[in-house]
């Protein structure tokens, strides 16, 4: 068998990965262990959060299909940090953990030139100093120009439970074994992390009366720019409390936990810590919040996100039990930590290519991050890059001010991972332009332009910026007079009108949204209305208002973000004798010689490269 490319590994990052490069046009090859559970929610069933949203609005917005997928199983949709400034906003949805496999495999098989086979790869073969395809359990030899590897948590998995442990990618299925040396004898990095998960609940035996509901949006919105439906008949989510009690319990249980024994080696989430770690570091606190998420529709199983664990079943389930309203609990299955390897991804291009070996990618947890949207964002950036680099074109990067997929890459391929790496809205330099609202308009354009997002998502674009413009016009231009709109100010607690004000000033103040700018003035009102049964409606009135009220502030970050990139054009060579520039700090020669940065923009990233450092570097690269 021959391919373009072979993905080995079909999570989040492996799919995304997949799709992208086999519509692009190259033959793809998706290599999984269980076909029937593409892009499996190993952890919680929700998409999206805070940061994590915009990540997958920014891939649907370049034509990748988590936003899609995500719309089509969710449960509940809810915008998080509304009482915050728009550049928080994150969506979630709580997705059907079943419909959203199910629906990724029916994408993907509807996608040309691309096949999925359930195998798995127990060698990558080399040509040189490049890969040259993958060998199968079951003996077959697959031919490749490129592999994109996407294995997750499954590299020399194991998995923890008290004191038992064994192989595993997850609970109930195989690690896989030997790409990790394989890879390591070809001089890459091989280090170890931890994750976990906690016991599913079976929710007949929860007593939901004594929990606290969280539900839904009012108004809920979706993920994709495209035409997927809003969610209906929202499910649910619930909330509960740990207490002494359970605190208690759980530490008796330290004594056997393969945390606290030292028999885990590699580092969990410190932002995703597990219920032990969380007593432990926090013993000061009586209580921790918890959150009982439906798994599926139709389905019984909950998920009790905060309550990760790998303490001994019994440990878990007596602790359980202490909860108010979960008495009487009984667990589908327990908690446990899985142990796995992960790459240094200082060794990689800002591409996710492999700089140890060419035609290499790798992409999600194998990279030493945590979540499924992160690892989707780079899968579906490897697919691009996989697709160009055989066919000898550019590759394609991201910038930190262009998305939250660029601040990601170039924060593992730059500082490398100590822990488990989770994108955070404080990781962006640049958030009033790294907004969830406007991904289309960052990333549409240059999606198209590859290739990759279609003609009707530019063409609907397109539409909204011309409406959006000419939305904006009539706000600037159409004047409030005093009589007809003060006591509406008052009301809404803002000063009156001494004379005639533009509508533009009074949606720049605090108090004033557009629904009540809308109140106020019969023609604006108008003028919307008439133009309501577009399908971006919603969602360009958000961003239109969000433009006009953070003008200034959008403005002044476009400005650091453009004077700040100069150095990104500078190139550095990938061969260059750092240890040889003596006038450079020893700090900066040792770790510039070990990630070898590929812009001068780089370079300033690193820790313990300074100003000055950079300055010897410019100086150097004008001589």
């Amino acid at each position: 068998m021959e391919y373009d490319i072979v993905v080995v590994g079909g999570g989040h990052a492996g799919c995304e990965a997949a799709a992208a490069a086999a519509n692009l046009g190259s033959r793809v090859l998706l290599l999984s262990m269980q076909i029937d559970r593409m892009a499996y929610m190993s952890c919680n069933p929700a998409m999206g959060g805070v940061a994590k949203g915009q990540i997958v609005r920014e891939i649907d917005a370049m034509g990748g299909y988590s936003g899609i997928i995500t719309d089509l199983s969710t449960l509940q949709f809810r915008m998080l940090n509304r009482s915050k400034g728009p550049a928080m906003w994150s969506p979630r949805a709580q997705c059907d953990m079943w419909r959203f496999s199910a629906q990724w495999r029916a994408h993907l098989e509807k996608i040309p030139n691309l096949d999925l086979r359930q195998d798995t790869v127990t060698e990558i073969l080399f040509k040189q100093d490049a890969v040259a395809g993958v060998r199968t359990q079951s003996g077959a030899q697959i031919q490749a120009q490129a592999v994109i590897l996407t294995a997750g948590t499954f590299l020399n998995g194991k998995i923890h439970i008290g004191e038992n442990s064994c192989l595993g990618g997850r609970i109930g299925e195989s690690a896989s074994i030997g790409l990790s040396q394989q890879l390591q004898e070809r001089g890459i990095k091989v280090e170890s992390l931890k994750t976990g998960t906690p016991v599913r609940v079976d929710a007949r035996t929860v007593d939901f009366s004594v929990l606290t509901e969280q539900k839904g949006d009012e108004e809920p919105a979706k993920f994709s720019f495209t035409d997927t439906p809003v969610v209906q008949e929202q499910m649910s989510c619930f909330l509960a409390y740990t207490n002494t009690e359970v605190h208690d319990i759980l530490r008796t249980g330290f004594d056997k936990s393969p945390m606290f024994a030292g028999r885990i080696k590699g580092r969990g989430p410190r932002y995703c810590p597990s219920i032990e770690d969380k007593i432990d570091r926090f013993a000061d606190k009586d209580r921790h919040q918890l959150f009982f998420e439906p798994c599926a529709r139709g389905s019984q199983e909950y998920y009790l996100n905060g309550f990760s664990s790998s303490l001994p079943e019994e440990t878990q389930v007596a602790a359980l039990h202490k909860i108010v309203g979960f008495e009487k609990a009984k667990i589908f299955r327990p908690g446990y930590a899985i142990e796995y390897d992960y790459f240094d991804p200082t060794q990689l291009k800002p591409s996710l290519e492999s700089k140890l070996v060419n035609h290499l990618f790798l992409a999600g947890q194998v990279n030493g991050t945590t979540g499924y949207e992160e690892a989707a964002g780079q899968g579906f950036m490897a697919g691009v890059n996989a697709h160009l680099n055989i066919n000898g074109k550019e590759p394609f990067v991201l910038s930190r001010s262009q998305a939250y997929i660029g601040v990601l890459i170039d924060d593992l391929v730059t500082k490398g991972v100590d822990e488990p790496y989770r994108m955070f809205t404080s990781r962006a330099e640049y958030r009033i332009l790294l907004r969830q609202d406007n991904a289309d308009e960052r990333l549409t354009p240059l999606s198209y332009a590859l290739g990759l997002a279609k003609a009707e998502r530019m063409h609907r674009l397109e539409d909204k910026k011309t409406y959006g413009k000419k939305l904006k016009t009539y706000i600037a231009t159409h004047k409030a007079e005093p009589e007809k709109v003060n006591a509406k100010l008052l009301e809404y607690g803002t000063s009156a009108l001494t004379q005639k004000t533009n509508l533009e000033a009074l949606l720049q103040r605090p108090q004033i949204n557009l629904p009540q700018l809308m109140a106020m003035d019969q023609g604006l009102k108008n003028y919307i209305e008439a133009n309501s049964q577009q399908p971006f409606y919603r969602e360009l009135l958000e961003e239109v208002e969000i433009s006009i009220k953070y003008d200034s502030y959008i403005r002044k970050e476009e400005e650091n973000a453009e004077r700040l990139s100069k150095y990104d054009h500078l190139a550095l060579k990938p061969d260059l004798d750092y240890r040889g520039i003596l006038s450079l700090s020893y700090e900066a020669r040792e770790k510039l010689s070990r990630i070898r940065p590929a812009t001068l923009g780089q370079a300033s990233r690193i820790p313990g490269v300074s100003p000055a450092d950079i300055s010897v570097l410019l100086i150097w690269l004008n001589k």
